[in-house]
């Protein structure tokens, strides 16, 4: 190939509209052909089948192997894997409401990064307005723990995102919303102690909760309120936590919530994995060492897992842990650059360091800042104009019609932070899909270019994602589970 013909073939990849046509390998190439024939391995080819939801259950066959390391099985809380699934009564949601619940979780994170905090939570009985059909974020990951003497298993979602363990327990003051285990009993189980006000232990709820506490007699009250109103109130207490037969930490702190609302899929609470010292990840510390790592199911109808200890993943690469502004408790990550196809976008240093970014395992789609959101769909948008497009879903404004196709040529997506790293989305990570005549990219802008940049946990899927926080970098290796 001539260094001309060379230079338009990258011109042309370049998404440039300077050449017309020429020839690769004797063949002529106009500019509208399928430029993935000739970098293939820049480009994933998809079963269409594979984008769709099975209605059974395949276990992970890959969990890590490393000894000594607490490991509890992950699944989507909506997903074929999940018991929640199959319990709850009421309707998954629709992936509108999904996308709008998960639109509420960034507006909360976003407004938690700059807004003081909330002096709403009174009392273990206190009312706090909730809004019916709309949650922490629809998109979110379960495992089960051992929780007091006897032991009584509970459902939890695990949160990035939120420092603060709490479950349902009986009595429900005010209400209690539908889960899949019997209610957590305190008075059940020989383990179990409130946490007096006045303690340090107490005040530290401020920190992990973002709302000013108040007592109940001489009892801790805890309150937690999220960003679309859902909430949970009640004694903020100690108890035996159990996450394998062998990991059992004694007088573990957590809120007992008597009055709790919102659509929490049947889970009997939530799992605070954040950087608090009121965290599952702090409160263990002495054990793991502040290192624990998962791995998002490559679609709702396998399994992850979630791992506390043991050693760093050897084929990891780590990026430096960033931090953010007025967000201590959330995992801080420097973006540099996105590529689409093998070419870096043209995108300036500073559209990502503006704002910053942080990794939350709660929020489903990843939020760009709105330039590098429209060069990102720009350039996917050029490499994907064989394909019919297809109407916006919600937040989603890149979509196409798949219907007529049994595979699909998609370009790969990398993303590129500190420390050299550079990870490839899997391809299950690419798209976010209502049915095959609506198959959306997965990315949404930020409405504002202050606002944090999120990496989010559909393209997170299959990488394991390891959390060292006691040296202060986070770390991905491929193929972590199916």
């Amino acid at each position: 190939m001539s260094v001309s013909h060379f230079l338009c073939l990258w011109l042309l990849f370049s998404f440039s509209s300077s050449c017309s046509a020429f020839k690769f390998n004797g063949r002529k190439i106009a500019e509208n052909d399928d430029v993935s024939s000739l970098l293939p391995q820049q480009f994933h080819t998809i079963q269409l089948t594979s984008l769709l939801p099975s209605a059974s259950c395949k276990s992970s066959s890959k969990v890590s192997s490393n000894e000594n390391k607490a490991i509890l099985k992950v699944v989507h809380k909506h997903g074929a894997c999940s018991d929640l699934h199959n319990h709850h009564k009421a309707k998954a949601p629709t992936h509108e409401e999904i996308l709008l619940q998960d639109q509420s979780r960034v507006d909360s994170i976003h407004s938690k990064l700059f807004v003081g905090l909330s002096s709403d939570v009174k009392t273990a009985d206190a009312t706090l307005p909730a809004k019916d059909g709309q949650t922490i974020g629809s998109g979110n990951y379960i495992v089960t723990v051992g929780l007091g003497s006897p032991k009584k298993d509970l459902s939890l979602i695990f949160d990035t995102g939120s420092d603060l363990t709490w479950t349902q327990c009986e009595p429900c003051v005010k209400s209690c919303y539908s889960q899949k285990e019997p209610i957590f009993n305190p008075i059940h189980s020989t383990s179990y102690t409130n946490v007096s006000c006045g303690s340090a232990l107490c005040d530290s709820l401020i920190s992990a909760t973002g709302n000013i506490f108040n007592c109940d007699s001489s009892t801790c009250v805890y309150g937690i309120q999220y960003g679309d109103s859902s909430f949970s109130v009640g004694y903020f207490g100690k108890e035996k936590l159990t996450l394998t037969p062998t990991d059992v930490f004694e007088g573990f702190s957590f809120g007992c919530g008597e009055n709790n609302k919102g659509l929490f899929g049947g889970a009997a609470g939530l799992l605070g994995l954040g950087r608090d010292k009121l965290s599952l990840v702090s409160q263990t510390a002495q054990k793991y060492n502040k290192l624990f790592s998962y791995c998002l199911p490559s679609s709702p109808s396998s399994t992850g897992f979630l791992s506390f200890g043991g050693q760093p993943s050897i084929s990891a690469s780590f990026t430096p842990l960033a931090t953010i502004s007025a967000g201590a408790s959330f995992y801080g990550l420097d973006f540099t650059a996105i590529s689409v196809g093998g070419r870096k976008l043209t995108i300036s240093p500073s559209v990502f360091s503006t704002a910053g970014t942080i990794i939350d395992s709660g929020t489903v789609i990843t939020r760009l800042p709105p330039a590098a959101y429209s060069a990102l769909s720009s350039a996917f948008r050029k490499l994907m104009s064989k394909y019919p497009s297809a109407p916006a879903l919600s937040i989603l404004d890149t979509c196409y019609d798949f219907s007529k196709f049994s595979t699909v040529t998609v370009p790969k997506i990398g993303l590129y932070f500190s420390g050299n790293v550079h990870i490839d989305i899997d391809q299950t990570g690419i798209f976010y899909v209502n049915d095959p005549t609506q198959v959306c990219l997965a990315f949404a802008g930020n409405s504002d270019a202050g606002d944090v940049g999120i990496f989010g946990n559909v393209q997170q899927k299959t990488l394991e994602v390891v959390y060292d926080g006691a040296a202060g970098k986070v770390g991905f290796a491929a193929g972590g589970c199916s």
